[in-house]
């Protein structure tokens, strides 16, 4: 793709094309508002080579919209903070909510091909990073997101000579440093890279445009003609990915209606087991804490299983300063108004901490499966969603262990009299928990394809029996400490 170009053709004269390019703003911020109305998100993209004018392009492009409706972030290397954290996280916490544009000021390619240059990349890993970046614009635009992807393409003599002139001027000579040199003396080889990422990346749902960046108002012009061509089509419809039928490796697994029942756990052994638990959890903590190793645990069960209680017992053997429990509830509006699994995105335990989830993005397909939050085409494109998000996350070397807490119907039932007829206990039954309840075979049936559909290899369920919640709280440390104990 860039390889083959040819700077400079079909040259236009600068103001006739300065003159296209004021108009065209202008009709950039009347799209800005039906974007707002539509509840259309939009992020654009600008990457290319230093020196190649992104800053330029993005001042053209934001230059008559409303200030409150768009952002405009700098990409640049990951700081050490979020190199402790899966590669993805850093830009998916970033998209915006519906109806807002974000401008990225380079996005993950500048990150991969800089990574590349200077040899902290593997042609493995970079590879596997242009799958996640995939991996990332697939569920986006899958979830209703537009994006406008731009790469600012310069010839190396024209690289150099600007790089020389930014730096000959003290107010801009803090703009060029090494990494910019380091890319224009092996701009051949950086080429390459990027010609790699373009190709990897290039979708009818989210394709490049590449800009002759050496063309002045002419390259301005033409991406901001781009925008406009986007913005328009996606208004009258939005583009999205076609159905992807992908096979997950998937570990066979039985109907929650089938799991054995365990066998009561006295209490003096459950106190013995709970003691010697709490001590190799501990230990454990901080194997993982030196090892900078993260861990989550998800919870998911039938109301009045024990969840809560179950979790209690887990943390307790952990480290307070190392954990952190999220309780997902329904959704916020600024998280309603994002792709679903954003508001997971930003609650994962960086390197050696562990993020316990009472409840999940499971939810997609159980609780916006039954009560109508979501269409089926989304809770079904939600499993091989989860997958993915759930691969990117041990492949970045997280432990990922899953708890399903079950009960039979009848346990249920007698949980629910005894929480209302505590009154220390009546706060945790609802209206909503009897009507969930009255979904019963409708849930199992939505649990089952769940764990069928999502027990993978690298982050299987485990089904906890919790008739006798003694016996699946032990249970639970057990796991929680033989996947550290693999991992470590």
């Amino acid at each position: 793709m860039l390889e083959q170009w040819k700077f400079g053709e079909d040259r236009q004269e600068e103001g006739a094309c300065r003159e296209q390019l004021k108009a065209r703003r202008k009709e950039l911020a009347g799209l800005q508002m039906k974007l707002k109305e539509a509840g259309l998100p939009v992020i654009v993209q600008v990457e290319g080579w230093a020196a190649s004018g992104k800053g330029v392009l993005l001042q053209s492009l934001i230059g008559e919209l409303d200030p409150r409706f768009y952002r405009v972030v700098g990409t640049k290397f990951p700081t050490e903070e979020e190199e402790r954290y899966p590669f993805l996280k850093r830009h998916m916490e970033r998209i915006p909510p519906a109806g807002k544009i974000l401008f990225l000021d380079s996005g993950w390619m500048d990150d991969l091909v800089w990574s590349s240059l200077k040899g902290d990349l593997t042609e493995e890993e970079l590879d596997r990073r242009l799958e996640s970046a995939r991996v990332m614009e697939r569920q986006l635009a899958a979830g209703g997101y537009l994006l406008v992807k731009l790469f600012l393409h310069v010839d190396e003599e024209t690289q150099k000579a600007r790089l020389d002139r930014l730096e000959e001027d003290k107010d801009t000579a803090w703009r060029v440093n090494r990494d910019d040199r380091r890319q224009n003396k092996n701009y051949h080889r950086a080429q390459k890279l990027f010609d790699r990422c373009l190709a990897a990346t290039q979708t009818e749902w989210a394709p490049w445009k590449v800009i002759d960046a050496t063309l002045g108002a002419q390259g301005l012009l033409d991406a901001a003609d781009f925008l406009y061509q986007r913005l328009t089509q996606a208004l009258e419809r939005r583009p999205a990915p076609p159905a992807q039928q992908l096979t997950w490796p998937v570990r066979p697994m039985p109907s929650v209606a089938l799991c054995p029942e365990e066998g009561q756990m006295k209490k003096e052994e459950y106190r013995r087991l709970l003691k010697k638990y709490r001590k190799k959890l501990w230990e454990m903590h901080n194997r993982l804490y030196r090892a900078r190793v993260p861990l989550a645990v998800v919870y998911e069960g039938w109301d009045a299983a024990g969840k809560g209680g179950n979790i209690k017992r887990l943390t307790s053997g952990l480290d307070p300063r190392g954990y952190e429990v999220h309780p997902i509830a329904s959704p916020t509006p600024e998280e309603a108004a994002r792709h679903y699994l954003w508001r997971f995105w930003t609650r994962l335990p960086k390197t050696g901490h562990i993020a316990v989830f009472d409840r999940s993005w499971y939810g997609r397909v159980m609780v916006e499966r039954l009560e109508g939050f979501c269409t089926e085409e989304e809770w079904r494109r939600a499993y091989d969603e989860i997958d993915q998000f759930e691969r990117e996350l041990t492949d970045s070397g997280m432990v990922l262990v899953k708890f399903w807490v079950n009960i039979d119907k009848d346990t249920q039932l007698q949980r629910f009299h005894d929480r209302e007829n505590d009154p220390a206990k009546q706060w945790k039954i609802t209206e909503e928990d009897w009507r969930n309840r009255e979904k019963w075979d409708l849930y199992q049936t939505a649990v089952d394809e769940m764990i069928a559909k999502t027990s993978t290899d690298d982050a299987p369920w485990h089904i906890l029996n919790s008739v006798d919640k003694r016996s699946a709280r032990i249970q639970a440390m057990e796991i929680v400490l033989r996947a550290a104990e693999e991992a470590l």
